[in-house]
């Protein structure tokens, strides 16, 4: 899979890191869909956002539901510099 989009420095929050731990899994699944552009659980305005914003160069932000039911998202920022997993009550 060849990535759409640069994703720079990689961090997470403590949640995040603690809610992939809880479910066993990997944040590195989510970084390869958030980077072949799915979204995961987004509206279809924000897909349509995201899609505008990887054209344009702009903050891209993927959420995704854990195994266990808890969510992430994935931002990246628009100058690509980092790419951060946290949970949407962090942001």
């Amino acid at each position: 899979m060849k990535p759409k989009f640069s994703f720079g420095q990689l961090v997470a929050t403590p949640g995040a890191l603690r809610a992939f731990q809880a479910a066993s899994e990997s944040p590195f699944a989510y970084l390869q869909r958030h980077l072949s552009g799915d979204w995961g659980d987004v509206s279809e305005d924000d897909r349509a956002e995201n899609d505008y914003s990887l054209r344009q160069g702009l903050r891209l932000l993927s959420a995704y539901s854990l195994r266990n039911g808890e969510r992430v998202w994935v931002i990246t920022e628009a100058d690509r510099a980092s790419t951060c997993f946290l949970l949407p009550d962090e942001y």
